[in-house]
């Protein structure tokens, strides 16, 4: 059986027209299947966007074990590797705004807005959603779902994981 989950994000495009300011809409779904396996753990899971070169922009969210016994949770972040070297390492954890628990399979939904931590204000350009899950007797996946930004006209872009993740769509609204 399958779950959905999504996850929204929102954000502020600055942009002149008749000196008003435009709002760009950036909404992501992401399919965290429900697997059917003897020993099932929540997935830690990173989501960030980085440039189309995949240098790191920001940390939108980590969702991670933060209740085990002497922040035991915290050293298993690295198996989110992608992200444990591009920014992971350098990230205080908990971080405020970024940081949270696992989550099970579901609907689940985040807003960003552009200017305010953690999507920060996010220049003109070409950048990848990037959500990487691993799991504790399971395994590891990530998906890249690149897109342009601020949209100038409605848009979709998506991809898909073949084991700890399903689709990951990212629709983009100015």
């Amino acid at each position: 059986m399958r779950r959905l989950l999504t996850v929204t994000l929102t954000g502020m495009a600055a942009a002149p027209l008749a000196g008003t300011a435009l709002a760009a809409d950036l909404s992501v779904k992401v399919e965290l299947p429900q697997l059917s396996v003897a020993e099932y753990h929540r997935p830690y899971v990173a989501m960030w966007i980085e440039h189309a070169d995949q240098t790191p922009v920001s940390t939108l969210a980590v969702w991670y074990d933060g209740k085990k016994p002497n922040a035991e949770g915290t050293k298993w972040l690295k198996d989110l590797r992608q992200w444990w070297r591009k920014s992971g390492r350098d990230l205080t954890v908990p971080a405020d705004g970024i940081t949270g628990a696992t989550k099970v399979p579901g609907e689940q939904a985040l807003t960003f807005t552009d200017g305010k931590a953690p999507l920060g204000k996010l220049a003109a350009g070409d950048y990848q959603l990037v959500v990487e899950t691993a799991r504790e007797a399971g395994g590891h996946e990530l998906v890249r779902v690149p897109f342009t930004w601020p949209p100038k006209a409605p848009a979709t872009a998506s991809a898909k994981g073949e084991h700890e993740l399903g689709s990951v769509t990212v629709n983009l609204k100015p």
